[in-house]
C-alpha cells in the first residue's frame, strides 16, 4: 500500500500527472458551477423544466471551463484560435450538454411520476446532471488533450525549463 502511495505521489509530480490533476480540478470547478446553477435556476423556478435547467447550467459552466482548461491545464496563452480551440471545445460542450439531457430526461421521468417535494426534485435533477457529467468526463479528457496539444518536445522543454527555474523547497 505504501509503495502504491509513493508511486502515485511520484506520478502526480510528472508532467502528465500535473496536467491530469489540473484537468480534474477544472472539471470539479465547472461541475460545482453547473450543479449550483441548475440548483438555483430549477430550485427557485427561474427556469421551468428539468431539461432547460440542465442546458442553462451546462452553458454557464462552459465559460470558466474553457478559460481554466486553456490557460491552466494546457498552458496556452494569448489569443484563442476559433477553429482550432474554441469551436472544438464548444462542440464538446454541446455533446456533453446533449449527453446531460439524457440524464435530465430520466430525472424528468422520475420527478413527473412521483409526488416529491420540489427540493427533492431539484436534487434529482442536479444529481442526474452530475452523474451524466461523470460518465462524459473521460471522453472530454481525451478530446481536450488533442485540442490543446502542443508539440510534444516543445512542451517537454517548457516543462523542464519551468521545473529548473522554480525554487526548490
Amino acid at each position: 500500500m505504501r509503495k502504491r502511495l509513493e508511486d502515485l505521489i511520484a506520478w502526480s509530480k510528472t508532467h502528465e500527472g500535473k496536467k491530469l490533476i489540473r484537468f480534474a480540478s477544472v472539471s470539479a470547478i465547472s461541475t460545482v458551477v453547473s450543479f449550483t446553477t441548475i440548483s438555483v435556476v430549477y430550485g427557485t423556478k427561474l427556469v421551468h423544466g428539468e431539461i432547460t435547467s440542465t442546458v442553462v447550467g451546462n452553458m454557464v459552466a462552459t465559460i470558466p471551463s474553457y478559460y481554466l482548461n486553456r490557460s491552466w491545464t494546457w498552458g496556452k496563452k494569448g489569443r484563442s484560435h476559433f477553429r482550432g480551440e474554441v469551436l472544438p471545445f464548444l462542440l464538446m460542450a454541446v455533446l456533453g450538454t446533449t449527453f446531460s439531457i439524457f440524464g435530465a430526461t430520466l430525472a424528468r421521468n422520475v420527478v413527473s411520476s412521483n409526488d416529491f417535494h420540489h427540493l427533492l426534485n431539484t436534487a434529482i435533477v442536479a444529481f442526474a446532471n452530475l452523474i451524466s457529467f461523470g460518465i462524459f468526463w473521460v471522453l472530454k479528457l481525451k478530446v481536450f488533450n488533442r485540442i490543446f496539444h502542443v508539440d510534444e518536445l516543445a512542451e517537454m522543454d517548457e516543462h523542464l525549463a519551468t521545473e529548473e527555474a522554480s525554487p526548490k523547497n
